[in-house]
């Protein structure tokens, strides 16, 4: 129905953009991601979009990227996954995190998103098993040199294998960072509850 939209941010919220398209303004609930990436007030910004029909709600949901739209109508199929629910991932774990812990059936790492206790985990991990390539997630073990530094340096500190990918896998793409910068900042994403 909606695909996308184009227009200006009114304001951000905490789970939302208020986004000005032509007078109307519209409410995009979307991921932590998203929000970052969207930019400032005033900004243009370009959303894709799913809209969530249920029979008493209509709830439109929109990503910066196409890929991140397909992970979350990857997400919603998963049973007991809604959208809310998908956002949270979305917005805690990065695509490539998210298949390392599928790949590894690291269940502690999906417990970390708020909601998803270890039932869901696991219940993500049986859904998901291979399905995520197909919506344009890298394949784990498809590491860069940098990436390969920064998970030897995680192990060598003692951490396990899952847990290095997973938390390398949050780190943000940034070309600027060294990767001693990467390791600092994987290191933080360990430390986070």
């Amino acid at each position: 129905m909606i695909a996308g939209l184009r227009g200006r941010i009114e304001a951000k919220l905490a789970d939302a953009l208020l986004v000005d398209v032509g007078g109307v303004i519209f409410r995009v609930n979307t991921s932590a991601l998203t929000l970052e990436e969207s930019g400032d007030l005033g900004e243009l910004v370009r959303l894709h979009t799913h809209l969530f029909v249920r029979e008493d709600q209509l709830t439109l949901y929109g990503f910066a990227g196409a890929d991140e739209l397909r992970l979350f109508e990857t997400l919603i199929g998963v049973t007991g996954v809604g959208p809310r629910l998908a956002c949270a991932i979305l917005g805690k774990l990065r695509p490539d995190a998210l298949a390392s812990a599928i790949a590894t059936e690291n269940v502690d790492t999906l417990a970390t998103v708020p909601g998803v206790g270890k039932k869901t985990a696991a219940r993500l991990i049986l859904e998901l098993r291979g399905k995520l390539v197909s919506v344009g997630v890298p394949a784990v073990g498809q590491s860069t040199p940098v990436d390969a530094d920064v998970l030897e340096a995680l192990r060598s500190l003692g951490y396990t294998t899952a847990e290095a990918h997973a938390a390398a896998a949050r780190v943000p793409r940034d070309a600027n960072l060294s990767p001693e910068q990467r390791v600092v900042a994987a290191l933080r994403e360990l430390a986070e509850p």
